[in-house]
């Protein structure tokens, strides 16, 4: 969307809420002392498909989905904002908070003749009444099922300076990460020459800058100093994205 590389980062952030942040705590959730008074014990043996997925592997890999929130050794900040500059002078204020009731998120883009707004997964915003599942939320999302049933619009509003504005209806995708799992699997096995207009695709370039963002803002954080994307990479941001 920015069409250029980032330069330099700066960022704050804390781990305020999870990890270490709690009287008690276990390793994961299966046989757990303290289920009965965490608000966040979660039953993974009710789930047949995870029980085979994620817990008959842990011997392999190590990864367990039910681990628990307070561990000690967790050290990810729980909320950071952050400040990035672009080769091309764009500059991007992004602010996250892992522990919100809900995982939407909005987007702003200011420029000289007006701005875009955009947000996805606003509770009352989509007039979800109520109490919210964020599990289930999350289980429509990333269906491979809905793909057929979706009929939703996400909206972007356009607005002039100082003029009119506009909600522009585009078509919401249905099926994993909005459409996206779709798309990945048909340039990867079906057409990897297949047309990108819109310029979705992502290469390892772009890859590699994401990470370094993620890394530079977590060295800015520890040293409470910017941090220039140059310093960590043999690669040169450049002003325009190279595809």
């Amino acid at each position: 969307m920015i069409d250029s590389d980032p330069v330099e980062v700066f960022a704050n952030g804390d781990l305020e809420h999870y990890g270490k942040n709690n009287s008690f705590r276990s390793t994961k959730c299966r046989q757990c002392p303290f289920k009965e008074k965490c608000k966040f014990f979660w039953d993974i043996t009710n789930n047949d498909v995870y029980m085979k997925l994620y817990v008959a592997n842990e011997k392999y890999d190590g990864y367990i989905r039910d681990a628990c929130l307070w561990r000690n050794e967790i050290d990810i900040y729980d909320k950071m904002a952050v400040q990035i500059r672009y080769a091309n002078n764009v500059q991007v204020s992004y602010s996250l908070t892992t522990y919100s009731p809900y995982e939407g998120w909005r987007i702003a883009f200011n420029g000289f003749k007006g701005r875009l707004d955009s947000w996805q997964d606003i509770p009352w915003q989509k007039g979800v009444p109520g109490k919210i599942d964020q599990s289930d939320l999350h289980r429509k999302e990333m269906s491979q099922e809905e793909e057929q049933k979706a009929t939703d619009y996400e909206v972007i509003m356009v607005m002039d300076n100082f003029g009119k504005y506009e909600a522009v209806k585009v078509p919401k995708a249905g099926g994993g990460h909005g459409g996206g799992d779709r798309r990945l699997q048909d340039q990867i096995f079906r057409n990897p020459e297949m047309a990108d207009p819109l310029k979705h695709g992502a290469g390892t370039r772009d890859g590699a800058m994401s990470i370094l963002v993620g890394i530079a803002a977590r060295k800015s954080i520890e040293t409470g100093k910017p941090v220039k994307i140059e310093d960590l990479t043999s690669l040169t941001p450049q002003v325009k994205r190279i595809t």
